[in-house]
C-alpha cells in the first residue's frame, strides 16, 4: 500500500506536552488559521501567489516545531512542459494526480530535496513549489558559523528542505495539524499591509528550467532578503 492509498483521514495528536521550537503555543492558534485542502483545490497559478505570506510549519519526530513565512513560490500545471506530470503518470509523480493538500517531495541532482503542495481537483496534476522561507530564528542543526545570515538559510527550495529536515519520507502526506507538515493562512497584520500596499508581490518567470521558461509562474515578496533570487 502506498502512502497515498493509505491516507484516510487527518490525524489528531495532542501537542501540549511537546518540545516546541516556536515561541507561539499551537493550542492558542485558531483552527481557522490552518489551510484546508478545499482552499488548495484551485489551479496552481491561483494558489501560488496566495501562499505568499502564509506559514509553512514543520513538526519533527521529537516534537520540535519549525515555522517559516513563505516568500517565494512557483506554479506547475497541466500542459506545462516543465511539470513532472507533463507526459504521463509515474510512480514518482503519482501524488500530483491525487487530491489537493498533499505533499510532493522530490530529489534533484541527487542531493537537494524540493517541497511542493499538490493543488487543483483530484485527477488534475498540479502543484506549487515552495522556493523560499523567511525565518525568525535559526533552526536546530544549522551551523551559525557556516550560515551567518538568517535570511539566506531557507532562501531556495533545497536550502529550506535542509533547514526543515524535509526529505522523500515526507512525500504524499497531507498538510494537516498533527502531521509532519501543515500550512497556516496569512496573519491579519501581513494581509493588512499587503492590501494597503506596504507589501508587494512580483510575478516573473521561473528559475532553472529548460522548458516552459517563458511562463510567468513564479511569485515572490518584493524586496524580501529571503527570496532565492531577486
Amino acid at each position: 500500500m502506498t502512502k497515498l492509498d493509505g491516507i484516510v483521514e487527518q490525524t489528531n495528536q495532542d501537542l501540549s506536552d511537546r518540545n516546541i521550537f516556536d515561541t507561539i503555543s499551537l493550542s492558542s492558534i485558531s483552527t481557522a488559521q490552518f489551510i484546508q485542502p478545499a482552499w488548495l483545490a484551485r489551479p496552481s497559478t491561483e494558489v501560488a501567489p496566495d501562499l505568499l505570506g502564509c506559514t509553512l510549519v514543520r513538526q519533527t519526530a521529537d516534537g520540535t516545531v519549525l515555522r517559516g513565512l513563505i516568500v517565494e513560490t512557483e506554479a506547475y500545471a497541466p500542459g506545462d512542459p516543465a511539470c513532472h506530470a507533463y507526459r504521463r503518470q509515474t510512480t514518482r509523480n503519482s501524488v500530483m494526480f491525487g487530491p489537493a493538500g498533499l505533499s510532493y517531495v522530490y530529489l534533484i541532482y541527487g542531493m537537494y530535496h524540493c517541497l511542493n503542495v499538490v493543488t487543483d481537483l483530484d485527477g488534475i496534476p498540479s502543484a506549487v513549489l515552495i522556493r523560499a522561507l523567511q525565518l525568525d530564528a535559526m533552526p536546530p542543526g544549522i551551523d551559525p558559523l557556516k550560515e551567518r545570515k538568517l535570511d539566506r538559510v531557507a532562501a531556495g527550495p533545497g536550502k529550506l528542505c535542509r533547514a526543515f529536515q524535509i526529505d522523500l519520507s515526507l512525500t504524499a502526506l497531507p498538510f494537516a495539524l498533527g502531521q509532519p507538515l501543515w500550512l497556516e493562512h496569512r496573519q491579519p497584520n501581513w494581509q493588512q499591509d499587503f492590501e494597503q500596499g506596504a507589501i508587494a508581490l512580483v510575478q516573473t518567470t521561473r528559475i532553472g528550467l529548460t522548458q516552459g521558461i517563458d511562463l510567468p509562474w513564479r511569485w515572490y515578496v518584493k524586496q524580501c532578503p529571503a527570496v532565492s533570487k531577486l
